[in-house]
């Protein structure tokens, strides 16, 4: 199916029409700043409740739902099904990964913030798990998709020694204005588990964290900096509370 056309979230029909970077319903008449990416896998052990978790209903056009055998195949067709402003929903992080690329394809320079309580930056030769969802943010960068000068990681607080040393090599702090410095839109990865524990329920909570109403405020601040390419939410048990994601995208301007 056309990202140009997706299934209202009211109606219930194909009838929401992209039109520049939103989409209008020809039924119901509503408008929508994003067409929802559905992104149902967990490249890890143990993730069943996250990739069901990319189900849940959130109130915008459903654009594509990405249902790949394999993580390469799955970021192929995310690069070729995105619409002009995503909103993913994803499983694992690994949900961005396909993002960030085919965004990155687009004119104009893309930042990355990656918000999330974990770095996100291992390898297969340095991950203590092996499960791709501890990888992601390292894929992005390998693959030329955003430089690290562009990227900052924000509320990560469990790393692996690995990932500690990428960090200091590479540059990359949670200095949100150095990374948007020179570019022209934002991808925000938000990965729910940033949160403290007990906002939402997501598979890997850490201690500390913001408040919902500290990331509302965060995600607020980006967006008055940089144009919005597209925002992510991942890594949430498929228990988690929709109006709380909601309210994550609103505060993005979705």
């Amino acid at each position: 199916m056309s990202t140009l056309r997706a299934r209202c979230p009211d109606c219930r029909t194909l009838t929401a029409v992209a039109f520049d970077d939103e989409y209008q319903c020809h039924s119901c008449g509503r408008e929508f700043a994003a067409g929802l990416v559905r992104v149902p896998r967990a490249w890890g052990t143990g993730g069943e409740a996250m990739a069901a978790a990319a189900l849940l209903p959130l109130p915008y056009p459903e654009a594509a739902t990405i249902e790949e055998e394999t993580l390469d195949e799955q970021v192929a067709a995310q690069m070729r099904n995105l619409p002009a402003r995503p909103l993913v929903l994803g499983g694992c992080c690994c949900a961005h990964v396909g993002a960030i690329r085919g965004l990155a394809a687009r004119p104009g320079r893309l930042a990355v913030v990656w918000i999330d309580a974990h770095g996100d930056l291992n390898t297969p030769e340095t991950s203590p798990s092996g499960n791709a969802w501890g990888m992601p943010l390292r894929m992005a960068i390998d693959a030329g998709a955003v430089q690290p000068a562009d990227v900052a990681l924000v509320g990560a607080r469990n790393l692996d020694p690995p990932e500690a040393a990428y960090l200091q090599a590479a540059g990359i702090d949670d200095d949100i204005g150095r990374a948007l410095d020179g570019c022209d839109r934002v991808y925000v990865a938000f990965d729910c588990d940033v949160l403290r524990p007990g906002e939402l329920a997501v598979l890997m909570p850490e201690p500390g964290g913001p408040t919902l109403p500290e990331a509302e405020e965060l995600l607020r601040g980006i967006v008055r900096r940089r144009e919005l390419a597209g925002l992510g939410l991942t890594g949430l048990r498929d228990d988690a509370d929709t109006a709380v994601l909601a309210r994550l995208a609103t505060a993005a301007g979705l």
